[in-house]
Order: C-alpha cells, then structure tokens, then sequence
C-alpha cells in the first residue's frame, strides 16, 4: 500500500445523493467539517461518496483454508483498492483483529465463527454442534468473540435428505436469538432454500444472507420486524456450478438451479417490498475479493437502478452497522469519482482518490 501521506488536506466535491457541495478537511485520520487554514486543497471537484461496504466478506477464507494473517491482510488490501472501506465480516476461522491497527486495512465489523452442525456446513469453516441444543451458550461465546454479530448456518445440505434443509428447530433459535440479543449483538443466518426462512424470520434474526428462497409473505414479515438482506448476487452467480458438482443429490441439484433462474425476481421483489437490503459479495471463498463494484452493478440490473444501488453500498449499511458516514470526528474513509455515479456507475472502477482511514489510496 502507498506510504501515507499526513498533512491536513482538503477535499471539495459533489454529494450525489443530496446534490450538494461537501467540504471535508482531513487531520490525523479523521474528518472534520470545520476549515483547517493549514490544509493543502487535495481535490476541487467531482463527486465524493462515504467508503463502499462491503456487507458480507470474510477474509480470513480462501480456498482450501489456512488463511494467515498476512494472506488476509492482502486480501483486505485488494478489498481497499476496489473502494471497500468498511467490512462485515460475517464469520472466519481465522481471527482477524490483528488487522484492526492497520490503518491501510477497510473498517472491519465482524460475528464470531460460523455456528453449524457436524457434516452441515464447509469442514472446518466454523463450530460444529454436536448437541443442536447448545446453540444459544455458543451464541453467547461467539458475541463475545465479534464485534456485536453472530452468524449462524440456517440451512445446508442433509447428505440423508438430499436437499437443502435447515439445521435448527425453532425453539433453538428463539433461544439463540435471545441469547445474541442479551450480549448487545445482533444474529445473522446463512440460507439458500425456502425451508428454514419461516423460523428464522419469525424467531427474529437480524439479517437474511443470501436468501433466495424467499417468498412475498416472508418479504412482509421481514419488514414488520426489520429484518435486513444481504442478497450476495455474484455469488449466487456460482449456484449453477454447485449444482453441476452434486450429481450425487438430483433434488438438491434441481432446487439449486432453480433458486438461481429465481433469483433476480425474489431480490427485486424484495426491494419493492422494503426489505432493507445491503450490498456483499461474499468474497473469501468462490469469489474473489475486490468484487464491490460487480456487486452494486448486479443490483442495480435487478431493479435497484444505480442511485440507490449505490446508496446500498454506502450510506444505507454504514446507517444500519453505526459506522461514520462523512461527519465531524468520523474515520475519513471515502471516495472522489470524477464522473457522476448515477449517470454511469463505472466510474467506481476509476476514482481519482480512495481515503482510507486519512490515508491516500490512489
């Protein structure tokens, strides 16, 4: 990463989301909003934007596991070049807090380690439950492990089903619900299918990840309780590739492929309904980190269109995890586009600056 550079700079530019001129003063990392006489103007014009969220990624994953840290500080460094900011880190086998003191890494909010059943989920990916009834005291371990989440794994195929089926009865999850809640986090669920939606939903998780088997009741119940979306459309791109690979299970492969020809339609359908929903790319395992940009893109082909698709990779997940935005005392972490980015989003892949944490990106 470039050597930083510690002067007080001034940024002045275009807010797209209101249309109206910001001024950012720059000092030790952080921002302000009242002039700085020393600051040397960096940039006078374009559009600035608050640093991109990537809502679902895990660094500490890459194919075939043993991740390092410094292997994950890479992958936080490419996610940084990409305009990634901020991380939610929605579990790792491996503890990445080491990276909390580089300045040069995005922001990271984390849950613990995935939460499974033994066979249920990606070997050694997680905790594996022997006793499904010892989910709420593991909630409770992994809050505490996170910066205020948990994730759990909602469904995953049963090899004795041959399909996608969920891995907890409801009275657990209203348990581990409770539990979550009582340690200050909040509960996220990995899901695919349609099965397990129903008791996640009405248990009261806090986010939906994936969740390409929703249906227009489980849309409304989402809203009524406030339960976000974080569709991970590319990686829901590798559904018909997973469903090649499991000749072994023809009703998980067919229900695979049809959550995929579906997917477009459930997530469009979704935002129409108001389910708050959040840009991820689920980077660390099939897909690569660096992606952001697909991301925002794909939502906005599915209806999102490209203000407020952006505005799901900004401003709406940093209001929701209670992270900085542009405002005085904030992390100064954001971008300066030199086009317009509901005119043409592309201009993501071009920006004339990334600020991370004060420093100078490109």
């Amino acid at each position: 990463m470039p050597a930083p550079s510690e002067e007080p700079r001034h940024y002045r530019g275009i807010d797209p989301f209101t249309d109206e001129q910001i001024d950012l003063w720059v000092v030790d990392g952080v921002i302000t909003r009242e002039p700085v006489a020393a600051a040397r103007t960096a940039v006078d014009g374009g559009w600035i934007i608050p640093g991109m969220v990537d809502a679902h990624n895990h660094v500490g994953i890459a194919p075939g596991l043993g991740v390092t840290i410094e292997q994950a500080r890479g992958y936080a460094h490419q996610d940084v070049r990409a305009g990634t900011l901020l991380i939610r880190e929605v579990g790792s086998p491996l503890d990445t807090h080491p990276l909390d003191g580089d300045r040069s890494c995005p922001r990271f909010i984390r849950s613990g380690k995935h939460i499974a059943r033994p066979k249920r989920y990606l070997r050694d990916y997680g905790v594996d439950l022997e006793n499904p009834d010892d989910l709420a005291a593991e909630v409770t371990r992994q809050a505490r492990d996170g910066d205020g989440w948990v994730k759990l794994v909602g469904d995953w195929i049963d090899r004795e089903v041959g399909d996608l089926a969920p891995l907890w009865t409801r009275a657990q999850l209203d348990a581990a619900v409770d539990a979550a809640h009582a340690e200050g986090a909040r509960i996220t669920a990995h899901v695919f299918g349609a099965d397990a939606l129903p008791d996640l939903i009405a248990a009261g998780v806090d986010c939906i990840e994936h969740g390409t088997g929703l249906t227009t009741d489980l849309m409304d119940a989402m809203v009524e309780r406030s339960i976000a979306l974080v569709p991970t459309l590319i990686q829901v791109e590798n559904f018909p590739g997973i469903a090649d690979g499991a000749d072994r299970f023809p009703t998980y492969q067919a229900n695979m492929r049809k959550l995929y020809d579906n997917a477009a339609a459930v997530f469009a359908a979704a935002r129409e309904a108001g389910v708050p929903t959040f840009a991820g790319t689920d980077a660390g395992g099939f897909v690569e980190h660096g992606r952001i940009v697909d991301e925002v893109e794909a939502m906005a082909a599915v209806g999102f269109g490209a203000r407020d698709a952006l505005y799901a990779a900004t401003v709406a997940p940093r209001e929701w995890l209670g992270a900085g935005l542009l405002g005085d005392g904030d992390r100064a972490d954001f971008l300066v586009l030199d086009d317009d980015p509901r005119v043409d989003l592309t201009t993501l892949r071009r920006p004339r600056e990334i600020v991370c944490s004060g420093l100078t990106v490109a």
